[in-house]
């Protein structure tokens, strides 16, 4: 039996309020590049969706034209997204269905959406999502690093020593890491992570699917040669994977060192192993043994 938190109900109350004929909310996954990489469902839902927002509707026009998709679009964007979803909630509660894209790959991946998504949730519309493309699975899908544990942190910063701080904060990760960047920032941002984590083996995946598609696979300071020997490597979108830090392993990660020594600073030992271990997940006996090797030293 499902037992309701408080939260829980009140969604669920809220869901019960919405009309059973209210329309849906399709979040589609497009093309990342080559155009056919799209599933016969997603062109049959934008077909037969009564409106498709879309984050540039130019943009989106070449893959309207070539599946022959005639439903009208309406643009949904980082700047306008807020403004928009008192309209499309007003078109679902008409009964009328959404289908929402993305310029490439499965919407809300580091583009607009989470504010629709989360406001419709909330109201208890239905939201159905249409798989397909996504440029970070695609990546790793081919980059040889380890895949059973990963995470993704979106864009890099734009400064140089926000990105170093950015690193630094992963330093002890033991997950493969996963970043998009830029053209016009790559060699930078490589440049700051050889000098903050070392010369990790990383893969850079550049224009998957499209006609200079290119994945290069070494040790970060050869990837940097590489791209300052050949200028074309610094073009087009990217996919940063870096591999994780196997020796991180052994003893306590950065974050759990940091919960640990400011309980240390209130409790003693054995409390603040007992409380921490419930905030990080990591095993009381290990944190405790911590303790007291700081006490030690």
């Amino acid at each position: 039996m499902t037992h309701l938190t408080d939260s829980n109900k009140t969604n669920f109350e809220t869901q019960q309020e919405v009309s059973a004929s209210a329309g849906v909310l399709y979040v589609v996954a497009t093309p990342i590049g080559n155009i056919e990489d799209i599933t016969y469902r997603a062109v049959k839902t934008l077909q037969q969706v009564d409106l498709i927002c879309a984050e540039d509707t130019r943009h989106s026009q070449r893959l309207m034209e070539h599946y022959a998709i005639k439903t009208p679009m309406m643009s949904l964007h980082e700047h306008n997204e807020e403004a928009r979803i008192q309209q499309i909630t007003d078109k679902l509660e008409q009964g009328k269905s959404i289908g929402l894209i993305s310029d490439a790959g499965t919407p809300l991946i580091s583009d607009p959406g989470f504010k629709l998504v989360r406001a419709l949730r909330a109201k208890g519309y239905q939201v159905s999502p249409i798989p397909g493309a996504s440029a970070i699975i695609s990546a790793l899908s081919v980059a040889g690093l380890a895949t059973d544990s990963f995470s993704f942190w979106g864009f890099l910063p734009a400064k140089s020593r926000a990105r170093q701080a950015r690193f630094q904060a992963f330093s002890e990760h033991k997950e493969t890491l996963v970043f998009y960047e830029s053209s016009h920032r790559i060699v930078d941002s490589l440049k700051d992570l050889l000098e903050v984590l070392g010369d990790r083996p990383i893969v850079i995946a550049r224009e998957l699917t499209k006609n200079f598609e290119t994945i290069i696979s070494a040790d970060t300071s050869i990837v940097i040669e590489t791209m300052l020997t050949d200028s074309n490597q610094q073009k087009g979108e990217f996919v940063l994977m870096v591999e994780g830090n196997a020796s991180a392993s052994v003893g306590l990660s950065s974050e759990a060192k940091a919960v640990m020594s400011s309980l240390l600073s209130e409790l003693p030992p054995n409390k603040a192993a007992k409380l921490a271990a419930q905030i990080t997940g990591v095993k009381k006996k290990e944190l405790y043994q911590w303790a007291l090797e700081q006490k030690d030293n």
